[in-house]
């Protein structure tokens, strides 16, 4: 089933991108929309090496944002509208700084800086001076979210964090000292408000679905005491749903990760192998050979949705391979394009066994496992001129080998520390064999 989930993914973003990010390739959409694209890059990065793609649409990007700053719905702007909104217009900010993320290309963050400066100080003036939303503004909100209603302003919020805090992060790398200080602070407060005007004091979010927990978490508007509440209902909230999402396009894309950000890794694999409705194997029950726009685009009670809007190219939901590469897997990128890598991946739910790889701007990483009883074996291959760091679950570098040898005499490993059940090392270019008890 998941590498039928992969396979959906794959194909879905083949159909699609030609030329722009279009939504779907069947009906009178093929448009470059941006809330797609966003929810979407960094899983099409894992997929194909989409560098000259974006380098390519993101001018088209430019092209569109508005004199005030704003981004469109789409780009090239033809048909809709030259008004985002939150989500949609943040893919300005969100898609350069993940292409340097992936990439490590510079030119491509100092040619969009200047627009997604503007658009940050779009949003700062669209807000009140409470740097919450206006009375008026346009908002799609959880695209096609099952049976939850997020709040509109809550998504507002969030996405003005998320998209300040990564400008402020790309002017720290093109050197722009004083942007990155005013940023860094406009980031704290938006926070500020965020805690204010949406989290109780027992530390429910507004609207109380699993996606207002989610762009909490995902984009650290909520810490310490906040932080472990906002965790536990989410948790609850999926299980209310009876271990089911209720997320739509905003929520889903940070879901997963958001899981295993705060621990819960059993729960993302809950979800991962569901097969009932609304889930990713629901669909590939159904005999899915792409990702459908909606959860509800057919099934054995209702048939097929309104044909108006029910694509079955859609890739958004897609975006959960790139929990996949970095969870199942375990492979990351440790700073930008992956110069240095994080090697952790995290066996669960019915897995036994897991090979997965990624062809990196460095070179092939690849990652396998096998899980048998309380014993893990894992081969872990690091491309050339890189340095990783792989975590193992072990009670100490004594209870790990690497290719039948202690590590202590092994060529190219270092242990770096060892607490609370994890064994951290750093190891150079090479392939490793790694054995190690996880009790």
């Amino acid at each position: 089933m998941l590498n039928k989930l992969h396979s959906n993914g794959y194909w879905t973003q083949r159909a699609n991108f030609i030329d722009i990010p279009t939504d779907c390739p069947q009906r009178d959409e093929r448009l470059g929309w941006t809330g797609d694209a966003q929810v979407y890059i960094r899983t099409a990065t894992l997929n194909c090496d989409v560098q000259a793609f974006f380098n390519k649409w993101l001018v088209d990007l430019i092209d569109g944002q508005r004199p005030n700053g704003q981004f469109p719905m789409v780009a090239p702007v033809k048909v809709a509208g030259d008004d985002g909104g939150p989500a949609w217009a943040d893919a300005g900010v969100i898609c350069p700084w993940t292409i340097y993320q992936v990439y490590g290309d510079r030119r491509l963050l100092e040619r969009q800086y200047p627009s997604m400066l503007k658009f940050v100080e779009f949003c700062r003036k669209r807000s009140t001076p409470e740097l919450l939303p206006s009375a008026r503004y346009h908002c799609f909100g959880d695209w096609l979210s099952i049976g939850a209603d997020t709040p509109k302003d809550v998504i507002f919020t969030a996405y003005f964090a998320l998209s300040t805090k990564l400008t402020a992060e790309a002017a720290e790398v093109l050197g722009k000292t004083e942007d990155a200080s005013r940023l860094h602070n406009l980031y704290r407060k938006i926070k500020a408000a965020f805690n204010n005007a949406y989290v109780s004091g027992d530390g429910r979010i507004k609207g109380d679905t699993q996606a207002c927990y989610v762009l909490a978490l995902a984009v650290d508007l909520v810490d310490g005491e906040r932080a472990r509440q906002a965790a536990r209902y989410l948790v609850e909230d999926i299980e209310k749903y009876n271990n089911h999402l209720s997320t739509g396009f905003i929520g889903t894309k940070d879901l997963m990760l958001v899981l295993s950000k705060i621990g819960r890794h059993d729960v993302a694999y809950r979800l991962l192998f569901n097969d009932t409705f609304p889930s990713w194997g629901f669909s590939i029950k159904q005999g899915a050979t792409s990702i459908w726009e909606r959860w509800d685009g057919w099934t054995p009670e209702e048939g097929f949705q309104d044909p108006g809007m029910n694509s079955f190219a859609h890739y958004s939901f897609g975006a959960v391979y790139q929990w996949m590469v970095e969870n199942i897997g375990g492979i990351k990128s440790d700073g930008p394009a992956y110069k240095q890598i994080l090697i952790e991946p995290h066996p669960g739910g019915r897995l036994t066994h897991a090979e997965t790889w990624y062809q990196s701007i460095r070179g092939q990483i690849a990652t396998s496992w096998i899980k048998e009883g309380e014993t893990l074996s894992l081969i872990a291959t690091i491309p050339a001129n890189t340095t990783a760091t792989v975590i193992l679950p072990a009670s100490g570098p004594e209870a790990i080998t690497e290719n039948g040898r202690s590590l202590n005499q092994s060529e190219g490993v270092k242990v770096e520390s060892s607490a609370a059940g994890r064994t951290v090392l750093k190891v150079g270019s090479g392939r490793y064999t790694f054995v190690t008890k996880t009790k």
